[in-house]
């Protein structure tokens, strides 16, 4: 078997990124939690609730799949590129469950995707470029950040939606699994004005995602 070069590399991310944004990204096969509950009854104001905190988890799977990218593409260490390519295949489920969850909502997915994968390959190319210690330790903040955001989620999300409710916990038990390997792989921890940075951005995100 032949070793990929560059170009199949950047063939490999521009496909990743197509997938990501407009096609049917390449999951690792788990089954969606949700699949054997039973829908509830949800008010039309509920609904869209719902929905809005749906579409904020599939633009945050999206910019992972991003970041992830971004990082494999500029670490230094195959087995550190290895394991941002192994995160971004579970990630890709979360973004798979979340969409799902969505259509049976009658929603959609925001609006600005492209933006937040582009900024978030961005971002994570430039991590990756710093160091792999630093590249994992953005890795790690990122995903606390993120199980921040799904604590809220739960709590926030109509109480009968056990559907919904049952995605983000897997996501939340994935996300912490993802943060630990990353610091058990040699990850830095960040410097606090990075992580207020990072917080900031992902609360403009959130704003906007939810509405569009």
């Amino acid at each position: 078997m032949r070793e990929f070069g560059k170009i199949d590399h950047i063939i490999d991310q521009f496909d990743t990124a197509l997938r990501t944004l407009f096609g049917r990204p390449q999951t690792t096969g788990r089954g969606n939690p949700a699949d054997d509950i039973t829908e509830c009854k949800l008010t039309t104001a509920e609904k869209n609730h719902a929905a809005g905190l749906m579409r904020i988890n599939h633009a945050g799977e999206v910019c992972a799949q991003g970041l992830y990218q971004g990082q494999a593409a500029t670490a230094r260490l195959t087995e550190i590129r290895d394991k941002m390519r192994q995160a971004s295949a579970e990630e890709n489920d979360h973004l798979a469950w979340c969409e799902n969850r969505l259509q049976e909502f009658g929603s959609h997915t925001s609006f600005l995707n492209p933006f937040w994968y582009v900024g978030s390959f961005v971002i994570g190319s430039a991590a990756g470029l710093v160091g792999d210690k630093w590249s994992l330790g953005f890795v790690a903040e990122t995903e606390k950040q993120v199980v921040k955001h799904l604590d809220s989620h739960l709590d926030k999300l109509p109480a009968q939606d056990e559907k919904s409710r049952a995605i983000l916990v897997q996501m939340k038990i994935d996300e912490n699994e993802h943060a630990t390997a990353a610091l058990h792989a040699g990850g830095a921890k960040l410097p606090e004005p990075v992580k207020q940075a990072m917080g900031l951005t992902s609360k403009i995100m959130t704003t906007l995602a939810y509405r569009i």
